[in-house]
C-alpha cells in the first residue's frame, strides 16, 4: 500500500514540488517503504521518534523537522536535520544558530506564518514576518529559504485556500528584500487533504502523512 501511494502521488505532482513523508508515529519500516518507492524527504514531529528513526534509516533520504520544537531540543535537532520547517520567534531562530555554530554547520530554515491567526498553533503572524526575517537574516549559521505555513483544518479543502494564497503573497513580498542568508526559495503549505489546493495557490513543497502511510493507530 504504502509504495503504491507514493508512487500515485508522484506521479501526479506537478514538477518543482518535492514531497515531504510526514512520518509521525511510523516505523522505521515503514518509512523505508516509502523511500525505496521514491520518497526523498521525510518529516517528523518530534525529537525522539526522529533519533529513533534517522538510527535504523540514515541518510537515504533528508530529514525535515515539521512539528514544533522546544528551545531545549534544539541541540539534538540540529544533529539530525537538514532544516528545519518550524522557526517562528528570534529566540529559537537564535538558539539554532548558536547549536550550528558549535558544529561549524548552517541550517537551512523555513519561518513558519500562522496564516489562520490561530492562537493554539505556533507561527508568527503574517504582518510580523518581515520584522523576523530581518533579525534571522543577520545570524550567521541559519539560511532562511522560504516560508511553511499549517492552514486551518478544515474538512473542505477550499476553505484553507484564503489562508494558503495569503501566505503566498507574502512569500512573493518577502522575496523581493535583498538579506543576507536569506532567500525565498520554498514554499511548504499543504497536508494529506490540503496539498492539491496548496499546489494551485503557489506551494512548492507538501507534507504528506496519511495519504501515504494510511490512517495512523488510535492508542
Amino acid at each position: 500500500m504504502i509504495e503504491d501511494n507514493v508512487k500515485q502521488i508522484l506521479a501526479k505532482l506537478p514538477p518543482g514540488v518535492t514531497l515531504v513523508a510526514a512520518a509521525k508515529t511510523r516505523t522505521p519500516d515503514e518509512i523505508l517503504r516509502a523511500i525505496a518507492a521514491g520518497i526523498t524527504v521525510i518529516g517528523e514531529n518530534y525529537i525522539q521518534e526522529a533519533r529513533e528513526a534517522f538510527a535504523a534509516i540514515g541518510k537515504k533520504a533528508a530529514w525535515h523537522f515539521i512539528g514544533r520544537l522546544q528551545k531545549n531540543k534544539v541541540k539534538r535537532a540540529v544533529e539530525i536535520f537538514d532544516m528545519i520547517e518550524t522557526v517562528d520567534s528570534m529566540r529559537l531562530a537564535e538558539r539554532i544558530n548558536r547549536s550550528c555554530a558549535a558544529l561549524g554547520r548552517t541550517m537551512p530554515v523555513l519561518i513558519e506564518i500562522n496564516s489562520g491567526r490561530e492562537p493554539q498553533k505556533a507561527g508568527v503572524l503574517p504582518e510580523e514576518a518581515e520584522d523576523l526575517l530581518r533579525e534571522m537574516s543577520t545570524l550567521e549559521h541559519i539560511s532562511v529559504r522560504g516560508l511553511m505555513t499549517m492552514g486551518p483544518r478544515f474538512g473542505d479543502p477550499e476553505e484553507a485556500r484564503p489562508y494558503f494564497k495569503r501566505t503566498k503573497d507574502l512569500f512573493d513580498q518577502l522575496g523581493k528584500e535583498k538579506l543576507a542568508n536569506a532567500e525565498m526559495r520554498v514554499l511548504s503549505m499543504g497536508m494529506s487533504n490540503t496539498y492539491n489546493t496548496a499546489i494551485e495557490e503557489g506551494a512548492n513543497m507538501v507534507r504528506i502523512g496519511t495519504r501515504i502511510f494510511g490512517e495512523r493507530e488510535k492508542k
